[in-house]
């Protein structure tokens, strides 16, 4: 590793667009981790840029933050993860945002219809769950949570 690979806190919230505090806290989690120089600063890996990215997106697509440290604890520590690395999250991954797409979709073609909650108060939901017949399947609005 040499110099030019790492980055300080302040390059790395500068390159990510995070708060200096944002990197911190992704550091207390264990999420990144930072060398200390002799006067106790801390740097980052370039590559670090990369795991934060990656935080951010999950984040963006609804992943909670254990959901994110389950997958970044499958990354190696002290070398920069390679693309086998971040296949193995790929294929991980691939399952559950599958799935925030598939409700992302039934959510956009359902939410102007009736929604299967049971509050039947459009009129399609009369067609649709005439005398709420959905809730027999359980609570909530069954025609968007439940797949189809």
């Amino acid at each position: 590793m040499t110099r030019d690979d790492l980055l300080p806190i302040g390059g790395l919230a500068r390159r990510t667009g995070l708060a200096v505090s944002a990197i911190r806290f992704y550091e207390e989690k264990g999420l990144l981790r930072a060398f200390r120089t002799s006067g106790n600063q801390r740097r980052f890996m370039r590559s670090d840029i990369r795991r934060l990215s990656f935080i951010l997106i999950a984040q963006k697509l609804g992943l909670g933050l254990s959901e994110i440290e389950e997958q970044l604890g499958t990354l190696p520590q002290g070398r920069t993860p390679n693309q086998r690395d971040w296949q193995k999250i790929s294929l991980s991954m691939r399952r559950a945002i599958d799935a925030k797409i598939a409700l992302l979709t039934r959510t956009r073609n359902q939410l102007d219809q009736c929604i299967g909650c049971g509050c039947l108060s459009l009129k399609k939901c009369q067609l649709y769950n005439k005398e709420d017949k959905l809730a027999a399947g359980g609570t909530g609005p069954r025609l968007v949570l439940t797949a189809k």
